[in-house]
């Protein structure tokens, strides 16, 4: 009698072990890479973004990353992108850390030299983003676009984007980001 017993009782016991496991496991916090990762672009600014390229390309007019940051991030700096990162300094915080809706200043290179800028729609992980975009390729705007850090101090200060299927394409070297809270009054 007593084996027959004892089968029902391991049973419950191991399934109460079970019960226990998961709650533990469901309680603890789940660990992201940055609170603002979950938090979005603003819906507003980004459909504003959109719709003022899709009015520029009906228009047969060009269609820059500029302008696209500037209505996506809220970020109002003018001028051409390689300016960007120098003209934020004392209006927008500055840093080596994406976050959602922040920008990342590319710098000027021989074949970019008005530099990029494109909009962090998402932290994936310490060392891959994704991006929105405008004229990475020509009068086009790219949603979600990875991006991933590759410099050796991981301080993403050079960057491969992944513009084709299949692969992630050159090197570019990026300023940091642009954080979209303005300290001062007026556009930079």
């Amino acid at each position: 009698m007593s084996g027959i017993l004892a089968k029902p009782s391991l049973r419950r016991l191991s399934g109460l072990c079970v019960v226990l496991l998961l709650g533990a496991a469901c309680s603890r916090p789940v660990p992201t890479v940055s609170t603002q990762s979950r938090a979005g672009l603003d819906p507003a600014r980004q459909a504003l973004a959109i719709s003022e390229a899709k009015a520029l390309r009906a228009k047969g007019e060009r269609v820059w990353c500029v302008p696209f940051a500037r209505n996506a991030s809220g970020v109002d700096i003018r001028g051409n992108a390689e300016t960007w990162w120098h003209k934020a300094r004392g209006y927008y915080d500055r840093g080596e850390v994406p976050s959602v809706g922040a920008v990342m200043a590319f710098a000027a290179t021989g074949s970019m030299p008005m530099g990029h800028v494109a909009v962090v729609s998402e932290v994936v992980s310490p060392r891959e983003v994704l991006v929105d975009h405008a004229n990475w390729n020509r009068d086009q705007v790219s949603l979600k676009m990875p991006v991933i850090d590759v410099s050796d101090r991981n301080d993403w200060s050079e960057v491969r984007v992944k513009s084709q299927p299949a692969a992630f394409g050159s090197v570019y070297p990026v300023n940091g980001f642009i954080y979209p809270a303005a300290r001062s009054n007026g556009p930079v």
